[in-house]
């Protein structure tokens, strides 16, 4: 609970800073405690940690502009530009996985660490994005990791 307020002080503060503003002591009291207890990896995800058969039950998010997203994306995915995922933060499920891609993942990490500043531990970033999902199998990369080398 103190943790979710203390994210949505930094999240005001945020919003109500100017852009170029000196550094505001409470958001970096916010951030920095975020920052010693976020684990490492715990909001990122790998396609080959999905079975295919769970990417069902995943919420996936397509953080890239319209345009990226009519020309291609992962089957079933929405489209939120990681831009708006804060504002369309309503639209995500709390009670089952959300998985967050971009074209590489940089973009849609900004999206994913701002979510979860506001308390969604269930938000995760497709490591590698929509490249690395493709180059690794796709919905197959489980089952491809999963198999002993060289066969």
């Amino acid at each position: 609970m103190i943790k979710t307020l203390a994210a949505l002080f930094a999240s005001l503060a945020l919003i109500t800073a100017p852009v170029h503003a000196d550094e505001n002591p409470a958001v970096v009291d916010v951030l920095s405690g975020y920052m010693d207890f976020a684990e490492y990896g715990s909001s990122l995800i790998w396609p080959e940690q999905i079975p295919k058969d769970d990417w069902k039950k995943v919420f996936i998010v397509d953080a890239r502009d319209a345009a990226q997203y009519a020309k291609e994306h992962i089957p079933g995915a929405v489209n939120i530009d990681w831009r708006q995922a804060v504002a369309r933060r309503a639209e995500l499920p709390k009670d089952r996985m959300v998985v967050m891609y971009c074209n590489s993942g940089s973009l849609s990490a900004q999206a994913v660490f701002a979510l979860r500043l506001l308390g969604y531990e269930n938000v995760k970033v497709l490591q590698d994005g929509i490249e690395g999902w493709k180059a690794k199998g796709g919905f197959e990369a489980h089952a491809r990791a999963s198999q002993p080398a060289g066969h």
